[in-house]
């Protein structure tokens, strides 16, 4: 059993970064990961061109039941910082909006660059390999692999969630923090769409395909963003923004007109529109969504004119205050993150290391660290796989 300074396992953004920044501090690192394709996730990311950052990230974008974890990593390593590493690989990328920044050409450029600095790390990487088990033993770790078991001063588990199962995501990680008797809370899909009753959701199913902006809230979370309808229910960025946020049995508030004061425009319209309030509704809100809104309801065929202005008082409060609740959501399948993870009132902020087993660490989306939409998630790999990957470097010796 060769000796390693730090086993690092799975071979996502997290661990490949983490390794290759320790390797290059001069620790002798292993990176192991059960898949034979390292970086699936940031391979399918952003439509394949990896939003592999946002310019504005900050401790605010984030979720936690320890919402004060994250501040030290992120403010040590920056989404300046990670721009300048793609710059200096020379990968051209582009800002989309809201801060959110993409590869121009392919997800497979900020892959090769994070195997590029395993590489000017000299990082050994063995693929596909499965971890079967880890034990401390005689100060460090022993780590049993497919090939065989490997000792180590120390390991880090880089894991990440449990979304899209079909390219290997598993609970490894959750289970590993469990059996050395560490904490993790409560999981969750994140970034996910929202799912209805059928039979409720039935009058909205011709809408799918509709997207429009909105105004959405949910707990505390609320976005301006972009809403789309599925047959199933509710999916775009507002609603996987806000899925972040939302529990169980709780509703969501949707504004479908947001800047707008869309009772005082129709009864305005009262004194110089002839349409019927089925014809004039549309004028304000996509078509589609007008006549969905409006059907069955009889003041639909009545003019706008003769309309009270009561009745399009609660009209237009029924659609800039549209509150519903969600039966579910569309699951791992379709998350684009996980909610919780390992609890970090049991990590090291300077490190991840674990306090009460020295020498463990973990990073990434295993910990209970969310990001919003928009390369945030990225970001908090990048932070926590620095913090950790400088750790291990600086302590090599």
């Amino acid at each position: 059993m060769s000796p390693y300074d730090a086993v690092v396992i799975g071979a996502g953004a997290a661990g490949l970064f983490c390794a290759g920044i320790a390797g290059q501090l001069g620790a002798r690192v292993l990176l192991i990961d059960h898949s034979p394709k390292v970086g699936e996730k940031i391979r399918i990311s952003g439509g394949g061109r990896c939003n592999f950052t946002n310019r504005d990230a900050g401790p605010a974008n984030f979720l936690s039941d320890n919402p004060h974890f994250c501040r030290s990593a992120l403010a040590r390593y920056t989404p300046q910082d990670f721009i300048a590493l793609v710059q200096r690989h020379r990968i051209a990328w582009h800002e989309k909006h809201k801060g959110q920044l993409f590869c121009d050409e392919s997800a497979e450029d900020i892959i090769a660059m994070l195997l590029r600095e395993c590489e000017q790390g000299n990082v050994t990487r063995w693929q596909p390999c499965a971890v079967a088990g880890v034990r401390q033993s005689g100060g460090g770790f022993e780590v049993d692999t497919d090939r065989g078991p490997v000792r180590s001063k120390r390991v880090v588990v880089a894991t990440g969630g449990l979304p899209v199962p079909k390219i290997g995501a598993t609970d490894f990680g959750l289970r590993l923090a469990r059996e050395f008797g560490l904490r993790t809370t409560d999981t969750r899909p994140a970034l996910v769409p929202l799912t209805f009753d059928a039979a409720d959701w039935a009058p909205f199913v011709p809408l799918a395909g509709l997207s429009l902006p909105v105004n959405i809230t949910s707990g505390d979370g609320e976005f301006l963003e972009d809403l789309l309808f599925t047959h199933r229910g509710l999916s775009g960025p507002a609603v996987l923004q806000i899925s972040s946020f939302w529990r169980g049995g709780t509703p969501i508030t949707i504004d479908l007109a947001p800047g707008a004061d869309l009772a005082g425009v129709l009864k305005a319209a009262k004194g110089t529109s002839r349409r019927k309030l089925a014809n004039e509704l549309p004028q304000h809100l996509p078509a589609r969504l007008a006549e969905a809104w409006l059907a069955g309801r009889p003041l639909a065929e009545r003019p706008i004119a003769d309309t009270r202005d009561k009745d399009l008082q609660d009209l237009a409060a029924s659609l800039q205050a549209w509150s519903l609740v969600p039966n579910g959501t569309e699951g791992y399948r379709k998350a684009e993150v996980m909610a919780g993870g390992v609890d970090t009132k049991g990590l090291s902020s300077q490190t991840m290391e674990s306090r009460a087993v020295p020498g463990l660490y973990f990073i990434g989306e295993v910990v209970d660290v969310t990001g919003w939409l928009g390369g945030y998630n990225f970001q908090w790999a990048w932070a926590s796989a620095a913090a950790c990957g400088r750790a291990i470097g600086g302590n090599s010796a």
